[in-house]
């Protein structure tokens, strides 16, 4: 027979581990990007273990974004950013601003990574053929799907007459991902890039080192071509829902009741037991 006191007390860590999954998904209900986190129980002989199932990938409402620069992906996609010491992260969310440099990225300072194109629409291989198959290796600019080079999107803007690569009236992110520069009052588009986006074969096992940032693990694979289409403007708010995590808190919270009261019943035992032994 187990020792009730040890079950009790089993039990309560993991009820105290599932509130802290659930408070963390309400704290970020309106998160734009965040991926619900799952749990659930397994049987363990001394009570109850939770562990941690893959995050919630189904995709979020869209929202209203900052500005122009603000993306959101349709469908299955992550963008592929360039962190300052050169590892690759990828993420839902979309906030992204054109940066001192004229590089399209973050408010971290992380780059959005995609192709260059010529002015036939097709990739330009700016890396090395040799590149690491490593997808976070530092050392190459490898990052698409089969580890197809990538680059900052610059766009950056001639000072003396404000037009974007000096020749631009405005540039326009396409559906597909294309970044086109547009003169001559629509006259003339030029593809200039293709954003990178990418998915993966479990997109739910990806490892978040920080927040609405994930990095690939052995169980979510590595990158492979993303299915999703862009909407200019908007950003894809979470995707927690409040009322199932409302209602398994409060399902967490009754087992914690239960688990304490457990666990007091058992100390009032062990100690009438004490007293008889004296």
């Amino acid at each position: 027979m187990q020792d009730p006191y040890i079950t009790a007390l089993n039990s309560q860590k993991a009820s105290l581990a599932w509130i802290e999954t659930l408070s963390e998904n309400m704290s970020n209900m309106y998160t734009p990007g965040y991926r619900e986190a799952k749990s659930n129980f397994s049987n363990f002989i001394n009570g109850v273990e939770l562990f941690e199932l893959p995050r919630n990938v189904f995709q979020g409402k869209s929202m209203p974004g900052r500005s122009i620069n603000n993306l959101m992906i349709e469908g299955k996609g992550y963008f592929t950013l360039r962190k300052p010491d050169g590892k690759l992260v990828f993420s839902r969310l979309g906030d992204f601003e054109v940066n001192g440099d004229g590089n399209l990225s973050n408010n971290l300072g992380y780059t959005v990574q995609g192709y260059l194109l010529g002015e036939d629409g097709q990739a330009v291989n700016t890396g090395e053929s040799n590149a690491s198959p490593s997808a976070n290796n530092p050392n190459h600019s490898a990052g698409g799907p089969g580890h197809i080079p990538t680059t900052e999107i610059n766009l950056w803007v001639d000072p003396s007459n404000g037009k974007f690569f000096g020749k631009y009236d405005e540039y326009k992110v396409k559906a597909d991902g294309t970044v086109v520069g547009v003169a001559d009052k629509g006259k003339i588009t030029t593809p200039l890039y293709k954003i990178a986006l990418v998915n993966f074969t479990n997109p739910g096992a990806l490892a978040m080192p920080e927040d609405q940032m994930f990095e690939p693990t052995v169980f979510s694979g590595e990158p492979v071509e993303g299915s999703g289409e862009l909407r200019v403007g908007l950003l894809e708010s979470s995707n927690t829902s409040m009322r199932d995590n409302a209602n398994m808190l409060i399902q967490a919270k009754l087992q914690m009741d239960v688990t304490s009261k457990l666990i007091s019943t058992n100390k009032t035992l062990l100690e009438e037991a004490l007293k008889l032994i004296q």
